[in-house]
C-alpha cells in the first residue's frame, strides 16, 4: 500500500466536535468525489492506527481536504481534535466509498454527510445540482456540518431534521416511512446513504418496502 506523508496546512472546528483539516497534496494523487482514504497520524504511536476518511474536497484543488468528527474517548479521532498547523498525517491509496451515479436523494446522519460534500461540490462546479436532494438528519443544530454552503447549493432541496431539539427552524424526528414519503417525489431516481450501520440498514429497509429497486440504492462499497 502507497503511503504519503502531507503537512497540514490550515485547520478550524467545522462544528463544535468535527474539525476540518486541509493538507498539502501529493503530486498526481487523484479520486472521485465520494471517495475515501485511510489516514493515520504521523506521531510516535499513531502512524499504524489508520482510519477511513472521505474526501470533501474536489480533485482538482491544489490542497486536500478532510472534515472528520471527534469522538471522545477515542484515541485516533481525539488525537486528531488536538492537531495543528505544521502537523502531519499519512495517507494511502484512495478506495470506493460512494459514487454518483445521477440524480436523486442523499439520505446522510450527522457525519455520514461526508462523502456527500465533496459530490454535491463537484455538482455545483459541474452545474448539475438539478434534479438531487438531501435528506441530513442531525441530533441538534449545531451539529449540522456546513449548514450555509448545503444551502447555497440546494436551496429548498436541503431538508434538515433534528432527532434532539425541538426547533422552529428544522424538522423535527428521526426519519421514517412517512417522512421519506413526504420527501420523495420521484421513485425511480438514485437514493445515496450514509450513516451509521444501523440508520443506513433501516433506511434500505424502508426504501425497499417502499418499492425503489436493489440497483437504485447507493452505499458505501
Amino acid at each position: 500500500m502507497e503511503e504519503h506523508k502531507v503537512k497540514i496546512i490550515d485547520i478550524d472546528w467545522a462544528t463544535h466536535d468535527v474539525r476540518r483539516i486541509v493538507t498539502e497534496k501529493p503530486q498526481g494523487y487523484s479520486f472521485i468525489p465520494g471517495q475515501a482514504t485511510e489516514v493515520a497520524i504521523n506521531k510516535p504511536g499513531l502512524q499504524e492506527e489508520r482510519r477511513p476518511f472521505t474526501f470533501t474536497s474536489l480533485n482538482d484543488d491544489e490542497n486536500l481536504e478532510f472534515t472528520i468528527k471527534v469522538y471522545e474517548p477515542d484515541g485516533v479521532t481525539e488525537e486528531i481534535g488536538k492537531l495543528k498547523i505544521g502537523d502531519e498525517l499519512l495517507i494511502h491509496d484512495v478506495w470506493g466509498a460512494i459514487q454518483y451515479k445521477g440524480p436523486g436523494y442523499f439520505i446522510a446522519g450527522g457525519a455520514g454527510v461526508t462523502p456527500f460534500i465533496a459530490i454535491l461540490r463537484q455538482l455545483k462546479k459541474d452545474g448539475n445540482v438539478d434534479g438531487n436532494k438531501l435528506l441530513f438528519s442531525n441530533k441538534k443544530a449545531e451539529d449540522i456540518i456546513y449548514e450555509d454552503e448545503l444551502k447555497d447549493i440546494l436551496g429548498n432541496n436541503l431538508i434538515l431534521s433534528l432527532t434532539r431539539e425541538d426547533n422552529n427552524n428544522y424538522l423535527y424526528g428521526h426519519f421514517d416511512k412517512q417522512f421519506l414519503k413526504g420527501h420523495i417525489d420521484d421513485y425511480k431516481k438514485y437514493f445515496y446513504i450514509c450513516s451509521t450501520a444501523e440508520m443506513t440498514e433501516k433506511m434500505v429497509n424502508m426504501l425497499k418496502e417502499l418499492g425503489i429497486d436493489d440497483d437504485k440504492i447507493v452505499m458505501e462499497e
